[in-house]
């Protein structure tokens, strides 16, 4: 299931997490969990942030231990295509959120930190 908005969505999960655990280049997915939750966002999403946050090795071992198939790569691209509004070829399966490419993705993440 996706959230309404990616864009709303991975923002207010970024922030929690930034506020919660400091600028970290991947979560624990016990704590993007806790992240989305505490921003009120039903349970049925936060494979989306899972996508963006955790590591590919970590989100590979949530879902096979919950029997689930939910495919890493296409999730984040996904999620990276929305939030730049266009179309976009993933670069790396590993790369931090921190480390994305240098596009505008219009504010998305005007809450954090960065220290160019």
């Amino acid at each position: 299931m996706s959230p309404p908005s990616k864009r709303a969505y991975i923002s207010a999960v970024g922030e929690e997490l930034v506020k919660r655990h400091g600028k970290k280049k991947h979560y624990d997915p016990a704590d993007i969990r806790t992240a989305s939750l505490a921003r009120g966002f039903a349970i049925d999403y936060v494979c989306w942030a899972h996508a963006v946050f955790a590591t590919s090795g970590d989100f590979k071992a949530l879902h096979d231990a919950l029997g689930e198939a939910c495919n890493y790569t296409a999730m984040r691209a996904e999620v990276l295509k929305d939030l730049s509004g266009g179309s976009f070829q993933w670069p790396d399966v590993d790369l931090s959120w921190l480390d994305w490419p240098d596009i505008d993705l219009s504010g998305i993440f005007d809450w954090f930190p960065w220290n160019p």
